[in-house]
């Protein structure tokens, strides 16, 4: 379990519903999820930092103002956020991976597999992938079917969709425009 003092909390209503914010007292987002999801991340909290205190702050180190700059259409910028995982070795080399699938594009499962070096491995890619703490941030909604179907999404596939073709027509490419590169 991470040695946190103290966890620092916002809200921010987007086009796709209110998003929850969790920032370690470094500037570190160790969570981001939906709102009508936040039983997922309130465990997720528990099992990883305790009871390291949740205070509300706002805008805590610019991470809820530049979700709103990502919701504007600046959909690179959530590159530039600091993320911390609490997850095992595998689950961090997943989210790790799932950093470098730049906005606009998408990448399958399979791919994702390869590009960790775990070519076989694509069941326990998805799980990770599905267990990810920082929605959008760790941009699992990026991940597709090998047929470049939309698959599972913790905040549900209308948002996935919503937030495909949102980065798309930001980034200048078409909806599942092309595949980054395993």
């Amino acid at each position: 379990m991470a040695d946190i003092a103290r966890l620092l909390f916002d809200s921010i209503s987007t086009p796709i519903g209110v998003a929850q914010i969790v920032c370690d007292d470094r500037g570190n987002v160790r969570s981001f999820g939906w709102y009508d999801c936040e039983e997922r991340w309130r465990r997720h909290i528990r099992a990883h930092y305790g009871d390291a205190p949740l205070v509300g702050h706002r805008d805590p180190f610019g991470v809820t103002s530049t979700i709103a700059a990502y919701m504007a259409g600046e959909v690179g910028i959530i590159d530039s956020l600091a993320v911390a995982f609490g997850g095992t070795p595998f689950q961090t080399k997943v989210w790790h991976a799932l950093r470098t699938i730049p906005a606009g594009s998408t990448l399958s499962y399979g791919g994702l597999a390869r590009q960790i070096g775990e070519a076989k491995a694509v069941r326990a890619v998805g799980l990770a992938n599905g267990a990810n703490p920082v929605a959008l941030i760790v941009p699992c909604h990026r991940v597709i079917g090998s047929d470049g179907s939309l698959t599972g999404y913790g905040g549900g596939l209308e948002r996935k969709r919503w937030l495909l073709a949102h980065e798309a027509r930001h980034a200048g490419t078409g909806l599942f425009a092309r595949e980054a590169s395993a």
